[in-house]
């Protein structure tokens, strides 16, 4: 493992190359054998994140403090009454003169923040970015341009690259080969309307970035980003697999190999797409779908040991029934476990590694 990445940001899958990406695994499943035996592995003595959640979490929180624990370091958690709210500058999408002055300047807070620690950690999505698709991600980028020590992006509107990297070492840990294989990102119905892209997205992008036919799923109406879409396409065509879009959940989980059924919004429905956001029209979109369901007839169109998956928390009931979701081919606290172990290594080489 040569490259070195320390102080590389941690955005998106698609803006690091398949070698750098093969050493996060490499890396995660070392850590996590020595964490199963016991061992010591404290790569990041006496260093510190900082943890901004402008959304709440269960495992992202959970396994990115354990996770600092055992490599030795301590992570803060900062939520946004104890930071104030991101602006980035007056003109910016979303940004007033008169709500920016209730807020700290990302360049103020990320400067500050570089002086005391080794990394900042980011979730933000949904109603702290004014429901404004890509102010997320702009959020978190502004951070990456004025912080001289890495960003990690916990998860914003367009991206969840730590969770997609939980997914493929999971994938691999059950299907050694990925070549040729078929993973399925298919949207499924939930009641809520505000779920964001970025699983989808970064599934998509880490699953062509490793050569797997991935398949797209989902009713009109639900589309993802159009650039991410580019991306999955080109990294198809680097890595060797493929990438294709179905509009029907069953006939795209014929002959699966991996399931991921899971809800998100529809952009269509979003600023800037929008003047203001229309969360009733999302609704009202989302209802015409309730048969997309993952069940146990829909798992017997896959493979006959195809992995279900899910980033959690599902809606039980809604995207899945229960004897999927607890099933022998489900592998859910699989990924949830392998959250703790793909961000101990993304943390350790960026920021630890080499000077």
């Amino acid at each position: 493992m040569s490259t070195n990445l320390k102080g590389k940001d941690f955005i998106d899958t698609a803006e690091w190359t398949r070698e750098e990406l093969d050493s996060i695994l490499e890396l995660a499943k070392d850590l996590k054998m020595r964490f199963a035996a016991g061992e010591p592995h404290r790569l990041l003595q006496d260093k510190t994140l900082f943890m901004l959640f402008y959304n709440p979490s269960l495992r992202t929180r959970n396994s990115f403090e354990a996770g600092m624990t055992q490599l030795g370091g301590h992570a803060h958690y900062l939520q946004p009454e104890t930071v104030y709210s991101p602006t980035i500058k007056v003109g910016d999408v979303g940004e007033t003169k008169a709500a920016a002055e209730t807020k700290e300047r990302v360049s103020d807070t990320a400067r500050v923040l570089e002086r005391y620690g080794h990394g900042i950690a980011i979730r933000i999505f949904g109603k702290p970015a004014d429901w404004i698709y890509g102010r997320g991600d702009q959020i978190v980028r502004d951070f990456a341009k004025w912080s001289k020590i890495p960003i990690i992006n916990m998860e914003d509107d367009m991206f969840h690259p730590c969770q997609g990297m939980a997914d493929i070492l999971t994938i691999k840990e059950k299907i050694p080969n990925l070549q040729g294989k078929k993973l399925v990102m298919s949207w499924a119905y939930a009641p809520s309307p505000w779920k964001p892209l970025s699983v989808p997205h970064s599934v998509a992008l880490v699953g062509t970035n490793f050569g797997m036919d991935v398949v797209l799923a989902h009713p009109r109406g639900f589309e993802l980003d159009p650039k991410v879409m580019e991306n999955c396409r080109r990294l198809a065509d680097e890595n060797g697999g493929s990438f294709k879009v179905s509009y029907d959940m069953k006939e795209a989980f014929q002959g699966a190999d991996v399931v991921y059924p899971k809800s998100w919004t529809s952009i269509e429905f979003l600023p800037p797409k929008r003047p203001t956001p229309d969360l009733d029209g999302v609704r009202q979109l989302i209802d015409k779908h309730r048969d997309w369901i993952c069940d146990q007839k829909m798992m017997d169109l896959c493979n006959r040991k195809a992995l279900y998956m899910h980033c959690l928390p599902a809606d039980r009931g809604f995207e899945v029934t229960d004897d999927v979701m607890d099933g022998p081919n489900s592998v859910i606290f699989d990924e949830a476990e392998n959250r703790l172990h793909a961000q101990k290594a993304v943390m350790a080489l960026t920021m630890g590694g080499r000077a």
